[in-house]
């Protein structure tokens, strides 16, 4: 539905897109928050800021340079690990309830802008969904995060 190198350099605002965007989507974003339904090859390469919500397929080399913000890929056939550059980044469950919340936020109003049939069945069976969510983080950023991105066991004694 979007072509290639849609938000070259965003640095605010929002886009929703209820179809796919082409390869290097949101490069050099810096601040704006997204939400599209599948991406090209080299998706949020060079993301600075932001945040970018991806609810479908990735391309291969998904957070090349990634050295801030945040990506949540929706990954019901767990295949998004392959396709990401790990040297750099964290890739885990969305399982801390303000990245949850900030998750469901930005597909909620995907759904009211869009319309979004997909988003629509992602809310609707929500419980059972997010943990189709693969969340992605730069790692020199886990430092600075107001969050941590996984919640910690509770530490047992030593006997």
């Amino acid at each position: 539905i979007i072509g290639n190198t849609v938000l070259y350099g965003a640095t605010d605002g929002k886009l929703f897109a209820a179809g796919r965007a082409g390869e290097r989507f949101a490069v050099r974003n810096s601040g704006a928050q997204v939400v599209v339904e599948g991406c090209g090859s080299n998706g949020c390469e060079y993301m600075t800021g932001g945040v970018a919500v991806i609810l479908g397929s990735i391309g291969a080399n998904f957070g090349a340079g990634m050295t801030g913000g945040m990506a949540y890929v929706y990954d019901p056939d767990g295949l998004a690990a392959d396709l990401l550059n790990m040297e750099t980044l964290v890739a885990n469950p969305v399982t801390v309830d303000h990245w949850e919340a900030q998750l469901k936020s930005l597909i909620e109003q995907h759904v009211r802008e869009t319309e979004s049939t997909k988003a629509a069945e992602i809310l609707r069976r929500w419980d059972v969904e997010k943990a189709r969510f693969v969340q992605i983080c730069p790692k020199e950023m886990l430092i600075h995060l107001p969050h941590p991105l996984v919640v910690e066991p509770s530490a047992m004694p030593a006997e």
